[in-house]
């Protein structure tokens, strides 16, 4: 998957890693990027088309999949994380309403356009969908459930032609992460590592020096393992 001439759809895309996923896929040669987005955007590239777009709206996921003709990549970047303390489910529900569901019905809806380009699906998943933050309990509930997703996903699809690639961000210096006194990689060398990951086919990118400390065990790892085992299941 090289991104020069691809036209993508990025999620989430008015600020942080978003924003520069948009400034990446440009930089790449992207003959079109449609930026999803709750509020306004604005860029002056001509190969930008903003789209309004809350991903927990099926109305809206549908209205704005509707506006594109093509698409060869979509990434499932939009995403939110609330501190909680598990004393209720409201916050998991608010999570899952996001980070799972979102990804999931857009995919859905793309899907189609995807299955013709034989394109790829990217999700922006977390390392704490390996092991949870417990000062984020309810994001990385939602965020685990989203990369088992990504992991069905894509021994389903993958007879389709459809690749399905899950991102193990780890800490990014953006809003989200407002408040960690930790070292954080950029928006942009993350923008840039998950692009080298979706140029260079890995199933799982780790775009980042915290998950690329990981990256090597987790891929010669027995959870990767089983993952390949079962997906031997898909018929």
């Amino acid at each position: 998957m090289n991104i020069a001439q691809k036209t993508v759809l990025i999620t989430g895309a008015n600020r942080g890693i978003g924003r520069a996923l948009v400034n990446e896929a440009l930089r790449r040669g992207a003959k079109r990027v449609y930026a999803g987005t709750r509020g306004a955007l604005t860029i002056a590239d001509e190969r930008v088309t903003p789209l309004t777009l809350d991903v927990t709206s099926v109305e809206q996921i549908h209205r704005a999949v509707g506006e594109i003709e093509s698409l060869d990549v979509l990434l499932n970047n939009a995403g939110i994380a609330l501190y909680d303390d598990l004393s209720g489910s409201e916050a998991i529900e608010k999570h899952l309403a996001v980070n799972l569901f979102g990804t999931f019905h857009m995919t859905r809806a793309a899907l189609p356009l995807l299955q013709r380009s034989k394109g790829a699906i990217v999700n922006n998943l977390s390392l704490v969908a390996l092991a949870p933050l417990p000062a984020v309990p309810a994001y990385s509930i939602s965020k685990a459930a989203a990369f088992n997703m990504t992991q069905s996903l894509r021994a389903l699809l993958a007879g389709q032609g459809v690749t399905v690639h899950g991102v193990l961000l780890g800490p990014v210096d953006t809003d989200m992460t407002r408040g960690f006194e930790i070292p954080k990689a950029s928006p942009e060398s993350v923008a840039a590592g998950i692009f080298d990951g979706l140029e260079n086919g890995e199933e799982d990118i780790f775009p980042d020096p915290a998950s690329q400390s990981i990256a090597e065990g987790w891929r010669t790892g027995v959870a990767k393992a089983f993952e390949r085992q079962y997906a031997g299941f898909v018929r």
